[in-house]
């Protein structure tokens, strides 16, 4: 009997009427004769909420209490839902993440799965239950609930298809599918049947907010296939697994990631190892850095620019101007108003062409490039963030549309 993970997102069980239509799909499905296990997320804007009224009572509550009430809005989904699906005379039992077996370390706040016990959920399995469970959350050595952060959910319907070796993990999102680009900002986009879990991964962290990262890297850890579609119109979506063919050249999507910020480090010695000490005043500082670009020496110096989160920016820079007198730099120049835009496609690296035509949409568009990146399945660049929908949607008009 096929076993399916289903995971519903938090405007998919919203309200009352969401709650009615994700019941009628699970229910469609246990018909079909599948074996199910349904992993939920907070109502809507549930955790936002659980987070303001926290700051009511204390500003500064520490991580532990913040894991305790956070994961009340995922038991409270679950509940509801069990509730809907016996109103239609289903079998059904809801679980927490402790009652579903799902152990992490103790990193309140950011907990990592480290494993998931998956005998409560066979033996309602066994009983033929559709199993409900509440996402984002685990629990520790310490017998304590803790939460899996951003996209917690969403990790939390992989690990369980990993762990019961489900033959598919499917997310019913607020859209249709994985799309070329954001189709609410460009037009042209259009739906994909299909994406590899790396062309996903580099979406997922550029930007595209159909999947966290975490949950496409376990899934292609473990092989798990994945389906992302819509839960409020009944029709296929786009089915994330292994490349099929890697000599295969396609563009599968345009990104922009506005999170990003601009440092560059002036006037360093033209020096063997300069880098890695400047990158190891960045790394003690637990700061991650993307695109990086070194200057030509110069009359004994040189510069390098780099990326990192917007987040992180302040950070970065007061580690570098704490060690200003031993890295030897004249000056740090610094712009949060930048934004980071990247085409994504399996095997682009051996396939002539490909940049020339997005730095051809660039051109047209009249946008200026401030840095550019590439690796095997995608190429970056670095431009003004007021030029950066013009230019998505430029890039994306030269590849699908034109």
């Amino acid at each position: 009997m096929p076993l399916i993970v289903m995971k519903f997102g938090g405007t998919s069980v919203a309200d009352a009427r969401c709650i009615s239509r994700a019941a009628g799909i699970i229910a469609d499905a246990y018909s079909e004769g599948h074996s199910l296990v349904v992993v939920l997320s907070a109502q809507g804007d549930t955790t936002d909420d659980l987070i303001e009224k926290a700051a009511e009572i204390n500003p500064a509550p520490s991580r532990r209490e913040m894991d305790m009430l956070l994961s009340t809005g995922e038991q409270a989904s679950v509940a509801l839902m069990a509730m809907a699906l016996e109103k239609l005379g289903l079998p059904v039992i809801s679980l927490t993440g402790r009652q579903a077996g799902i152990r992490t370390n103790s990193e309140y706040g950011s907990a990592r799965i480290e494993k998931v016990d998956c005998e409560r959920i066979k033996s309602e399995l066994d009983k033929r239950r559709i199993v409900i469970v509440a996402g984002f959350q685990g629990i520790n050595k310490y017998d304590d609930t803790t939460t899996l952060g951003r996209g917690g959910s969403d990790t939390t319907a992989v690990a369980l298809a990993a762990a019961l070796h489900a033959d598919l993990c499917r997310f019913y999102k607020d859209v249709d599918g994985v799309y070329t680009s954001d189709p609410r900002k460009i037009k042209g986009a259009r739906l994909l049947s299909e994406i590899t879990y790396d062309e996903m991964l580099e979406l997922a962290s550029l930007g595209a907010q159909v999947l966290h990262n975490r949950s496409v890297q376990m899934a292609k850890r473990y092989g798990v296939e994945l389906e992302v579609l819509s839960s409020f119109e009944r029709k296929p979506g786009t089915i994330v697994k292994e490349v099929l063919n890697m000599e295969k050249t396609k563009i599968s999507g345009v990104a922009k990631d506005t999170d990003t910020a601009r440092v560059a480090v002036m006037g360093l010695r033209d020096e063997p190892g300069i880098a890695f000490r400047v990158f190891r005043v960045l790394s003690n500082a637990k700061i991650i850095v993307d695109i990086i670009l070194q200057s030509i020496g110069r009359e004994g110096t040189k510069d390098i620019s780099f990326t990192v989160a917007r987040s992180d920016l302040d950070t970065a820079v007061a580690a570098l101007e704490a060690q200003r007198t031993a890295l030897g730099f004249l000056e740090l120049d610094v712009s949060s108003d930048v934004a980071k835009v990247s085409i994504v496609g399996a095997g682009m690296m051996s396939a002539s062409g490909i940049a020339t035509t997005m730095f051809e949409a660039l051109y047209d568009a009249k946008v200026n490039i401030n840095m550019i990146s590439t690796s095997e399945i995608k190429i970056s660049v670095l431009v003004d963030e007021a030029d950066a929908d013009r230019a998505v949607a430029a890039i994306h008009r030269k590849f699908f549309e034109d």
